[in-house]
């Protein structure tokens, strides 16, 4: 069956530690680089139609080939990825990659673009991702009609598995959760925020604040550089983590994230920043370990937000979402049936579109080579018959097996 040429090598966090996963992409410096590489890839293994999808935990080669694969393909395949794994790695392939065919392929793409193969199950992002690298294959002609088809189907399935399960309910990373809790505290966009820390988890809440309209934004850092680059995003004020203690303009919301292991917001320097405003606060803090002491959690009046909590409550999140799996293979199960037959349907249509061709070589072959000096001999009359009859005859050739084709 034409459906078997669909093949998927994989290798994600499930099955090799993500740092190790880096030995299986292609390695590149530019796309067009990539592209050529791809394209290198395509036509040494006999690929007629590929997609490469890499991410941060996985990395796929989702392929279609008319021609069986060999016994050693994946040890070649690999070998010419990247020519620098062992032997003994090389031989130790079946441990780690796993390779889906036929069927199993595409119930596998299916679950990969629903999320259900995720590390995080239910994030969207692995969809955006596998679009993205669909599109640059076809902008690339490294994909044709059959990958187009499984792709048409592949985003249907997972925008039916998104509309109609909870799949992708309920934020799971910490800064999600932590807005969440903020927003339901119903702050006004016009409120006074504090960032202590311009890492990677304060520059995620400067998004989520710029999002929600905050733009009262006052930034500390112990990079100055740092500090300023998130504050241009922001249209923020910026200062040395040092100013906390004399800072004296207050706040109403306070985000501390910070690699410190020491206390960062004391009792005394809490009482600075609030300057004797004894109006509630808002105050997260999404440091490991805590970056706001604990009498200044338990002496002022605070909506108070930590991370265990926010953790526990990602955790119960997930466990929402892994409930929601069985109803999402129901959902893909449907549509695997449905894309078999649509695409045997399509293979057929392909098959018997060749056939109106076909027929006229035939007659064309016998009027002007198989029957030509017959026909040269016959009267003007005669040989009008002869066209118009060969012409009704590669009419009713071509008609017969077009409506038994649609029968079937």
């Amino acid at each position: 069956m034409m459906i078997d040429n669909f093949h998927i090598i994989t290798l994600t966090h499930q099955t090799i530690n993500v740092d190790q996963i880096g030995h299986f992409v292609v390695k590149h410096q530019t796309k067009d680089d990539l592209k050529d590489k791809l394209t290198q890839v395509k036509k040494q293994f006999d690929i007629d139609e590929i997609v490469y999808l890499s991410t941060c935990n996985r990395v796929s080669y989702i392929f279609y080939r008319e021609n069986e694969l060999e016994e050693n393909y994946l040890k070649q395949f690999f070998h010419s990825i990247n020519p620098e794994l062992s032997e003994d790695r090389l031989n130790k392939l079946s441990n780690f990659v796993r390779l889906h065919s036929g069927i199993k392929a595409i119930n596998h793409l299916f679950e990969l673009s629903a999320s259900i193969d995720s590390l995080v199950v239910g994030e969207r992002e692995i969809f955006r991702q596998y679009r993205e690298s669909y599109d640059q294959s076809v902008q690339w002609s490294l994909a044709g009609d059959h990958l187009r088809m499984l792709d048409k189907y592949t985003v249907t399935t997972a925008k039916e598995i998104y509309a109609n399960t909870k799949i992708g309910e309920k934020p799971l990373s910490i800064v999600s959760l932590a807005i969440k809790s903020m927003l339901n505290i119903n702050p006004d966009p016009s409120q006074r925020v504090l960032l202590v820390g311009a890492g990677e988890t304060n520059r995620l809440v400067g998004k989520f604040l710029k999002k929600y309209n905050f733009t009262d934004i006052t930034i500390f850092n112990r990079s100055l550089d740092n500090a300023k680059e998130l504050s241009s995003t922001l249209g923020a004020k910026a200062y040395h983590i040092s100013e906390l203690s004399n800072y004296a303009e207050g706040f109403d919301i306070l985000v501390v994230c910070t690699g410190s292991t020491e206390t960062i917001i004391s009792t005394d320097i809490y009482s600075q920043l609030i300057n004797r405003d004894e109006s509630k606060k808002i105050v997260i803090d999404l440091s490991v370990p805590h970056n706001v002491d604990e009498d200044v959690q338990n002496g002022f009046d605070m909506h108070y937000v930590n991370i265990e909590e926010l953790r526990t409550l990602a955790e119960q999140n997930l466990e929402h979402r892994k409930n929601e799996i069985g109803l999402a293979k129901k959902i893909i199960k449907g549509r695997l049936f449905e894309f078999q037959k649509v695409y045997q349907q399509r293979q057929i249509e392909k098959a018997f579109g060749k056939i109106p061709q076909e027929m006229k070589a035939i007659k064309e072959r016998a009027v002007n080579t198989v029957y030509s000096k017959q026909i040269e001999s016959l009267d003007d009359d005669a040989k009008a018959l002869v066209i118009e009859m060969m012409n009704y005859m590669e009419k009713k050739c071509v008609s017969v097996p077009m409506k038994v084709a649609k029968e079937i």
